[in-house]
């Protein structure tokens, strides 16, 4: 293989795992980083932290392999979609399943230097992350379960340094599959007339002329949710501010999404790593400085 044959194989790879467009690593990784957050009391282990970093980009590189394999034959028929790699047949499947193998491997030995308990939960993590692009065809709203997927960071984060799973790591989860819900729902609000065309199934579509009040809704029970938890570990102040800026950052979304064109739902949709980054630092500066209310 010539080097300019080769560049091209590992452009095409590239763009089959989204390494161009971070936005789904980003937003995969900061639950995972609340949790490691909250699990350690502020003061993670930096071995644990960059464990957890290197392995949600590559398992999140993985789903995406995994999501183009089983959407290649409506991904052809989608605008956005339509010049992905395995929907103009640049990567093959065998290539693709390969690969996906192949990043699924790295992220598990990445867990070697964990306790057991982490590493069993990653069973249900890769199961649930591999099965997900299948439940478009018959779920009525498939993003909750894709926010269980995207959610399993957490109780790994948890495990990873507790070497348990406490029941707070689970209310995190529910939290964060609101969260999910909401942007997802934007984002499926882009490709809502080629899915409805094609079949797929979407929470965009279940909601029908609801879908951005739904997304606001769901906004309204994570934030909620936050602000329960930040209750019960008796947070304190700055904790809080992170969710009040992330609630205003959610609210500027809805005048966005509202008439759904297609160019502002996706930037709605972007804009939710936002929301991300305030919540981290809201609980990462609260469990340093401990500001009380």
């Amino acid at each position: 293989m010539t080097p300019q044959a080769l560049t091209a194989r590992l452009n095409h790879y590239e763009k089959l795992m989204r390494l161009d467009k971070p936005i789904g690593i980003l937003l995969l990784l900061w639950p995972t980083l609340w949790g490691l957050w909250i699990a350690s009391a502020g003061r993670p282990n930096w071995v644990i932290a960059w464990i957890f970093v290197l392995g949600t980009v590559l398992m999140r590189s993985a789903g995406c392999v995994i999501n183009d394999y089983a959407d290649s034959d409506f991904d052809r028929h989608v605008e956005r979609t339509k010049d992905r790699p395995m929907a103009t047949g640049a990567v093959s499947t065998k290539e693709a399943l390969i690969l996906a193998g192949a990043l699924a491997l790295m992220a598990f030995i990445l867990l070697l230097p964990l306790n057991r308990l982490t590493m069993l939960l990653s069973i249900p993590a890769v199961l649930i992350a591999a099965s997900y692009p299948f439940t478009k065809r018959f779920l009525p709203i498939p993003q909750a379960y894709l926010g269980v997927a995207f959610s399993f960071g957490i109780p790994m984060a948890f495990a990873a340094v507790q070497e348990s799973v406490p029941a707070v790591a689970w209310y995190l989860v529910l939290a964060n599959l609101f969260w999910v819900v909401a942007y997802d729902t934007e984002y499926a609000m882009v490709d809502k007339p080629d899915d409805l065309k094609i079949g797929i199934k979407t929470s965009a579509i279940t909601f029908r002329r609801f879908d951005a009040e739904a997304v606001m809704v769901c906004h309204a029970l994570f934030l909620a949710g936050m602000v329960a938890i930040g209750w019960q570990l008796q947070r304190g102040m700055l904790w809080y501010l992170g969710l009040l800026i992330a609630a205003l950052l959610a609210g500027l979304q809805y005048p966005r999404i509202k008439g759904g064109d297609r160019e502002k739902c996706f930037r709605a949709f972007l804009h939710n790593n936002w929301i991300g980054v305030a919540v981290f630092a809201g609980i990462a500066l609260d469990y340093w400085l401990a500001i009380p209310l």
